[in-house]
């Protein structure tokens, strides 16, 4: 799915300008175009000819097809965007519902099972890339998206530019992770692996960043070395932190800030607060004596 095609059909042209014209990041006109495509293949014809009929028994298709909630919500975002932007049409989608989500309780390390999962990365620099997914609370794309330039060691913090929901924010760089951060950054520029000014975890060509698949990787490798055998995926590195935080008593609203959360009814409790306090809040991971490289 790109949107560099010469066959762009013209209604597939005026969404991903709607799309564009909105500023929707490019993983969410490709979900997007692909929840669309996904129509069109149930109906065997334009999605613009769709009824809402049509909708109510394209989303039962999803429901008995073993799809997630979370895909099937996911698609009626989509096609919302489809037919009531794109197309202008506020009342087909009338008969689509979004789908109740039971939540889960997220999976947590305890602080020696994520000193022995660290410990069980393959490389350095994966080891750094996990470090700074638990210790600054970071996710995966924001940990893989970090430019050397992002490492502030003066005010101890970590620049994320547009995390979710496309807001920038500071994150805490705690004196173990700039420790290792370090120890990779020497031995990656000694390797010609790093580019001046470049990807802090740069992929194979280090023109691009590490990609979010190769972490998740290496963070399934390492917690299988480490012999961790919980249903974990590498957000449970996040949960973790925000779980060992709150085990220390910080203060809720500082967590919220740490964690670039921006639920409307929470926003305005933490708006206030600055950068100094998240520099004066301790990372979980220093407290886990990590061994470093020399």
């Amino acid at each position: 799915m790109t949107h560099s095609s010469q066959s762009i059909s013209p209604l597939r042209r005026r969404m991903i300008d709607d799309m564009s014209l909105r500023k929707l990041k490019p993983g969410t006109q490709t979900a997007y175009l692909r929840a669309v495509v996904k129509l069109t293949r149930y109906l065997r014809r334009s999605p613009d000819s769709a009824t809402s009929e049509d909708l109510r028994q394209f989303q039962l298709h999803l429901a008995t097809s073993s799809v997630s909630s979370k895909t099937i919500n996911a698609t009626i975002t989509a096609l919302r965007f489809f037919f009531e932007v794109t197309l202008d049409d506020h009342q087909i989608m009338h008969k689509m519902s979004t789908v109740h989500e039971p939540r889960k309780l997220p999976v947590i390390f305890d602080p020696d099972e994520v000193k022995r999962l660290l410990e069980a990365a393959t490389t350095i620099k994966y080891k750094a890339a996990l470090a700074t997914a638990y210790g600054a609370g970071l996710r995966a794309s924001e940990v893989t998206h970090l430019k050397v330039s992002d490492i502030d060691s003066q005010r101890m913090l970590i620049h994320v530019e547009q995390g979710k929901g496309s807001k920038d924010r500071n994150a805490m760089l705690s004196p173990t992770l700039l420790t290792l951060l370090r120890q990779w950054w020497r031995i990656a520029r000694a390797e010609g692996s790093m580019l001046r000014g470049g990807w802090l975890f740069p992929g194979r060509n280090p023109v691009n960043p590490l990609s979010t698949r190769q972490l998740n990787r290496a963070f399934h490798a390492a917690a299988t070395a480490a012999g961790l055998d919980k249903p974990a995926n590498l957000h449970s590195l996040r949960h973790s932190f925000a779980t060992h935080l709150l085990e220390q008593r910080v203060d809720i609203r500082v967590i919220q800030v740490l964690l670039g959360h921006q639920k409307l009814e929470t926003t305005a409790h933490y708006s206030h607060v600055a950068a100094t306090t998240v520099r004066d809040t301790h990372s979980p991971l220093d407290a886990l004596s990590l061994e470093l490289p020399a």
